[in-house]
């Protein structure tokens, strides 16, 4: 029989064999505290995608030098997969759970990298989904299609269950996506008895608000954490990218779904956050995904965390 990779490769000294398989090298996280909340940051690997993934509707004449600036290929892009991880009182919450073995060769570690904090996926009580693409969901089920996460409880937004539920999805998304549809909707459906909805405002528990960042899917949510003054905000991928979403927020995005809504989004939030000052952690931004945002000449830029 063969064994789970997750059981192949087990605590720091299996790293190194992950390596010489080609695999993520190492479980990297960034930790943070608001009161008595602590945040941690891990890996879920990386993404290997065709450039024009985002870059194709943007013009390339202004694309390429901003590009340049940032070091960033426009034939390939290689985005880190980073996932929130908060605990409080008896509680552990992973915001998604990553891709699994099954949508990118150099993802879907975030078992390893859970292993490296002593995290077991047992003690996980609650998964709260920022939406439902396949680097954010499909870590869902173990290598028997079982839930991987047996004793949580899941949280999504409403809007966003309601689109990927609707079997009329699978054939309105579009051939590039519609395996996205069929994943979604089959992992969904597992967990249907353990989910809750949450809306645009809700608390969805303690020190844990949701905010509406529709645009790169339909009812994609972004979570703030926050005790008295001091905030970060949890962006999935409303903020997909420390490059051209930063310098150029209002251009549409070949990531995102509803392109027009998410420059929207992206242009109303980037100002919200620059003037509160708030920390954000990005699923594919630079580093481990955590810092802030600062103003630049010709848009915004993503500072990471030292």
């Amino acid at each position: 029989m063969k064994l789970p990779r997750r059981n192949f490769i087990s605590g720091t000294a299996a790293l190194g064999i992950g390596a010489a398989y080609g695999w993520p090298s190492a479980p990297v996280h960034a930790q943070t505290s608001i009161g008595d909340i602590r945040i941690d940051v891990v890996s879920d690997g990386s993404l290997t995608l065709p450039g024009g993934f985002i870059f194709d509707p943007m013009p390339k004449d202004e694309l390429l030098p901003i590009l340049k600036r940032y070091g960033q290929s426009p034939e390939t892009l290689t985005p880190p997969c980073n996932v929130t991880m908060m605990r409080h009182g008896d509680r552990v919450v992973l915001f998604d759970v990553g891709s699994g073995p099954d949508f990118s060769p150099n993802s879907g570690i975030l078992l390893e990298s859970l292993e490296a904090l002593g995290v077991a996926p047992d003690a996980v009580t609650d998964v709260v989904f920022t939406h439902a693409h396949p680097d954010h969901l499909w870590g869902l089920l173990d290598d028997f299609d079982d839930p991987l996460f047996p004793d949580a409880q899941y949280m999504i937004g409403k809007t966003e269950w309601d689109y990927w539920m609707n079997p009329n999805t699978v054939d309105d998304i579009g051939d590039a996506r519609a395996s996205f549809a069929v994943g979604a909707k089959r992992r969904l459906e597992m967990i249907e008895d353990q989910m809750t909805f949450f809306n645009d405002g809700d608390e969805i528990m303690s020190g844990v608000a949701a905010r509406a960042t529709f645009g790169h899917t339909p009812g994609h949510m972004a979570l703030e954490v926050r005790q008295g003054n001091e905030a970060v905000m949890i962006l999935g991928d409303c903020i997909g990218n420390d490059h051209i979403a930063f310098a150029k927020p209002e251009w549409n995005s070949g990531s995102d779904q509803d392109p027009e809504t998410a420059a929207a989004t992206r242009l109303t939030l980037m100002d919200q956050l620059l003037q509160e000052k708030t920390r954000v952690i990005g699923f594919h931004l630079t580093g481990n995904g955590m810092g802030y945002i600062e103003k630049d000449a010709d848009g915004y830029r993503f500072v990471a965390d030292a």
